[in-house]
């Protein structure tokens, strides 16, 4: 079994660098896994070495790409949402570029999708559902869609969450308008090229690729179920409605060849299906309780997932749904992957290093962010040898390399 989704293929030193880096929402491929290596196996006593905390990124959820000597991501100021770009070296901010105005909640204002690479642009979406299109280097606007106006459709209650996903050209995203759930937008130009799934409103989760029987798809989970979309015309070509609950879907899903795992939480549950050979089906292969996301993802690593089952960090078996696994680790957090290991942030600022073994947990180390007033909800991120981690307006970045660098 893969450690989960795949990026193709591409030849040279350049494109191999390019393919490790955190180049989108969850990483190379969207799957939460890093491709680095050469990375600390323990941390010290206090966790390891600092080397960026600064302010001036905003409110906001949003977390992090990155790319060579820059990241990329949003936030909140002066009432309006803003695309920055910083030096990934020092945290110094770049560049900002306006994304529409601010949205407000109790729960934390600002946005919550992560920018996206793709070649010379940037792509982001604001919690009010402004999508933009940047010019990486300036920041520039190339172009821009109020997505909600665009297809009549009315914001979700905690603010438009996704990433967009970019893919053969297109840039799609799940506004949830009345029959434009799921809609895609030239690259280069901005020009609409397709819209289907029905109506169902958005969720909260971000699309993954899928190909099976030659059928390229996107695999989304809307409102109210998850659904496959066909890249070519916005066909909707299967469906499945059990694992979605009627408060917020938020997981990304996990795409592993034939294979969907999707989950939510609110008491509801997880579903592994297996796409048709067709492309044009989908089957239940179980439904369990066992693994219920909130507003995380899981990772798989050679066919065990690893999650937090509301706040119980949970290993299960991918294609058993037998639970290995739990511990209270951190309480309810995030996580990613990266050379043998899973990062946990908690929701409360509680940063641990933890084996990804499905024998049991074995945490290597832990440290403690500075508490905020609103949970800690932006994922971490690793980059050339760097846990990059963001609580609203402030950046921290902290030297995780086996060679200091």
């Amino acid at each position: 079994m893969t450690t989960g989704g795949a990026v193709p293929a591409r030849e040279g030193d350049e494109a191999r660098a390019a393919d490790r880096e955190w180049s989108q929402w969850r990483g190379p491929a969207r799957d939460g896994i890093s491709r680095e290596g050469g990375l600390l196996q323990s941390w010290p006593e206090g966790g390891p070495r600092k080397v960026i905390d600064v302010g001036g990124l905003g409110a906001g959820y949003s977390s992090f790409s990155a790319r060579g000597d820059r990241l990329f991501t949003q936030g909140a100021k002066d009432g309006s949402e803003w695309v920055i770009a910083l030096d990934a070296r020092t945290g110094v901010i770049l560049w900002r570029t306006r994304n529409g105005p601010v949205y407000e909640d109790g729960r934390g204002d600002g946005p919550r999708g992560t920018p996206v690479i793709d070649g010379d642009r940037v792509f982001a979406l604001s919690g009010r559902g402004h999508l933009s299109s940047l010019e990486l280097e300036t920041g520039e606007v190339v172009w821009r869609v109020d997505l909600l106006d665009r297809f009549g459709a009315s914001n979700i209650s905690w603010g438009i969450s996704e990433s967009p996903l970019i893919v053969d050209g297109l840039v799609i995203v799940n506004p949830g308008g009345r029959g434009a759930s799921v809609v895609a937008f030239d690259r280069d130009t901005g020009e609409l090229e397709w819209k289907g799934g029905g109506s169902d409103r958005a969720g909260y989760s971000s699309s993954m690729l899928a190909e099976v029987g030659g059928v390229r798809q996107a695999v989304v989970f809307t409102d109210r179920r998850v659904i496959g979309v066909a890249l070519r015309d916005g066909a909707e070509l299967w469906s499945y409605a059990a694992v979605a609950n009627g408060t917020a879907n938020v997981a990304t899903p996990i795409v592993a060849g034939d294979l969907v795992f999707v989950s939510s939480d609110y008491g509801t549950g997880c579903a592994l299906l297996r796409i048709g050979r067709d492309g044009r089906s989908v089957e239940e292969v179980y439904f369990s309780r066992e693994m219920k996301n909130h507003h995380s993802s899981s990772v798989l690593v050679d066919g065990t997932l690893y999650g937090f089952s509301s706040s119980i960090l949970t290993a299960m078996d991918l294609e058993t749904g037998d639970v290995l696994w739990r511990d209270r680790s951190v309480g309810k957090g995030s996580l990613i992957y990266g050379d043998g290991r899973l990062y946990l942030l908690s929701e409360r600022g509680t940063v641990a290093l933890a084996e990804a073994s499905p024998e049991g947990y074995r945490e290597h180390g832990r440290f403690q962010l500075p508490r905020g007033s609103l949970p800690s909800w932006s994922h971490p991120i690793l980059h050339q040898g760097r846990l990059i981690l963001r609580d609203q307006d402030r950046l921290y970045a902290f030297d995780v390399s086996a060679e200091p660098r």
